[in-house]
């Protein structure tokens, strides 16, 4: 629960009307209509508590991701596992390329860690380059990377990643990979590093049925590790019967639907490309990207103008290392793309 220190995130259609919510980066699409149907077939069966290990969900996450089951995880969505992990590590130094993910941060507070920061530069695009490698030194006990990064949508290389993975075993540190974007991202730039681990490494990939399957109502992530000491201790931080049994159906019925993304990835190759052309036609400097939104600067004010007539996109000035002017917005259908175009055309006077 937030209380009262307001929503930092994007998908905020609560508190103000929204018509379009361009500012939660999902499956335009949403659920897949197997999921819905497991859902509403789970509704049978709520008076049962959940699988508190989630059994078959996780064998068939092994599966899916070349593991074994005690190499997964699951948990209320992918944020309370990047909770859990810092309670379970408690590190004294981390490291946090910015801008990034906010509850980042907010986790490794939470834990008792003040992380240092890694500012990533705008001139060249926020890209994460081959000086990180040096500040990955013995003692710092963690670096954590999001890829593609949120808000930028720019991805590692998988060249640097690599040996950001050798960098890391040589020091002892842990890295923390966000991978939550990676089944909407096209070609080469969609690289994961679950084929690369090696038994007891320090890496926690962390991926989510959030974005792709369209499910961030239910609360679904999961996390691979090979290192079974830091999940048993993520075990005893997190509740019992964490994941719900809807939820729970709703990933084994996604499970089955490995086409859902690609469609979605269809789409924002055509919509991709449309949507940056538009933006930069109205005067915003548009960043390129390989996930599912796009990053654009230049005009302070615009979620609150667009808010005013049903719009809602993701005011990116929070995030550490950006300001005002800076803003994400979703790529969604042609439909919805036009629309919000037409729409920014006559707040900007156009």
């Amino acid at each position: 629960m937030i209380l009262d220190r307001g929503y930092v995130h994007g998908g905020d259609v609560y508190s103000r009307p929204v018509r379009l919510d361009f500012s939660a980066n999902v499956n335009p699409f949403g659920a897949p209509e197997p999921v819905k149907a497991a859902v509403r077939a789970a509704a049978d069966g709520l008076s049962a508590y959940p699988d508190p290990c989630c059994g078959p969900l996780r064998e068939k996450l092994a599966a899916f991701n070349g593991m074994q089951r005690e190499n997964v995880i699951c948990g209320n969505g992918a944020a309370e596992l990047i909770y859990a992990f810092a309670a379970a590590l408690k590190p004294q130094s981390a490291l946090l390329p910015v801008p990034s993910f906010a509850d980042y941060e907010n986790a490794l507070l939470a834990a008792g860690c003040e992380p240092a920061f890694y500012p990533l530069q705008r001139e060249n695009g926020f890209l994460l380059t081959e000086d990180i490698l040096s500040a990955v030194r013995p003692g710092v006990e963690l670096i954590v990377l999001c890829s593609p990064n949120n808000p930028t949508g720019r991805s590692v290389e998988k060249g640097l990643l690599l040996k950001l993975l050798d960098r890391c075993r040589k020091t002892g540190t842990w890295l923390f990979l966000d991978e939550c974007f990676l089944e909407l991202t096209d070609g080469d730039k969609a690289f994961s590093l679950a084929s690369c681990l090696q038994p007891e490494d320090r890496v926690f990939l962390l991926r989510a049925f959030t974005k792709a399957y369209g499910m961030a109502g239910l609360r679904l992530g999961y996390g691979l590790c090979r290192n079974r000491d830091m999940l048993l201790r993520m075990c005893r931080l997190t509740q019992p019967w964490n994941v719900s049994a809807p939820a729970q159906a709703a990933g084994l019925a996604a499970l089955d639907c490995p086409a859902w993304p690609e469609n979605a990835r269809a789409l924002f190759r055509e919509e991709k490309p449309y949507l940056a052309e538009q933006l930069t036609r109205l005067g915003f400097a548009v960043l390129p990207g390989d996930a599912n939104f796009l990053f654009f600067s230049g005009a302070p004010g615009l979620q609150e103008t667009l808010l005013n007539r049903g719009v809602l996109i993701r005011d990116c000035s929070n995030y550490r290392g950006l300001g005002p002017g800076d803003c994400r917005i979703a790529v969604r259908t042609r439909a919805e793309n036009g629309e919000l175009i037409q729409i920014m055309e006559e707040a900007l006077g156009v």
